[in-house]
């Protein structure tokens, strides 16, 4: 029976699972090392140790508590969860625009301007850090939320873009101009007609800026703080002053937080995608 499945093909291309089994491997290992780090977090979250400490010896939820409990943790979540839904509601919209725009426009300037566009995926977080920490300087912006969501929209756009683009690419634009020709503005065939076909795209899309904003520290280490210092912030300074076991129980919440964000995106989006 293995042999046989060995035997059957993977792909179209006819490559066998057998041929693949390299593949398989490989991503089994990677598959741990990305998770084996999750798994000793989140024990480590519910020892009442006051280090870090796995595993543990006492079980406790002392350092939820202590999470809680704290006015000071509790404002840098309020920050991050505004600036991450705030970045989504601005990153999502401008960058399904920008896909539609790009992906109709018959310009010759539309790679260049693509380029442009995901340029901050190609920059190091740093350099974008540094720029916008000086233009905020003189703007009035350090600090404030509204600068915070700005930057962080910066970096969400490009993947907006790429994941509508791709959508966009599989589409086809023959259903919206046939609703064109019946007389509909572009912008109503757009919002009837090809938005519902690509929402699984925009909210999935949706998704990655909300999550890009929520786990960014770089830019936030640099324009955040005062009275809205960022949850990702607040976690490093405090691994870097002492050894706070409450920054593994935020973890371990973080964690939960993102998969059940990516869960629902997958079941709500597939779901709509599918009527």
């Amino acid at each position: 029976m293995i042999g046989g499945w060995f035997g059957r093909p993977a792909s179209e291309t006819q490559v066998t699972h057998g041929q693949r089994l390299w593949l398989y491997v490989f991503s089994v290992i990677a598959m741990i090392l990305l998770v084996a780090p999750t798994l000793i977090v989140i024990p480590m979250s519910f020892s009442d140790s006051q280090y870090l400490e796995f595993p543990p010896e006492t079980w406790s939820l002392r350092w939820y508590r202590n999470y809680f409990g704290s006015s000071e943790w509790m404002l840098a979540t309020e920050t991050s969860l505004k600036a991450a839904v705030l970045t989504m509601l601005v990153a999502t919209p401008i960058g399904v625009l920008a896909a539609y725009g790009l992906h109709t426009s018959g310009l010759r300037l539309v790679r260049a301007a693509f380029v442009l566009l995901i340029a901050p995926m190609m920059v190091p977080v740093v350099l974008v850090a540094i720029g916008a920490f000086y233009a905020y300087a003189k703007l009035g912006l350090i600090y404030t939320l509204a600068g915070l969501v700005l930057a962080h929209t910066i970096l969400a756009l490009p993947l907006v873009l790429i994941v509508v683009g791709s959508a966009l690419k599989s589409y086809d634009m023959n259903q919206e101009l046939a609703a064109r020709s019946l007389g509909a503005p572009r912008w109503r065939a757009f919002l009837t007609i090809t938005l519902p076909q690509i929402r699984f795209s925009v909210i999935t899309a949706a998704l990655l800026s909300f999550l890009t904003s929520f786990d960014e520290v770089v830019v936030a280490m640099f324009i955040s703080g005062g009275d809205n210092p960022t949850l990702t912030r607040s976690m490093f300074n405090a691994l870097r002053d002492q050894i706070d076991p409450t920054i593994a129980a935020i973890s371990t919440l973080m964690i939960v937080v993102t998969t059940l964000a990516m869960v629902l995106a997958q079941v709500f989006g597939r779901g709509s995608a599918g009527k």
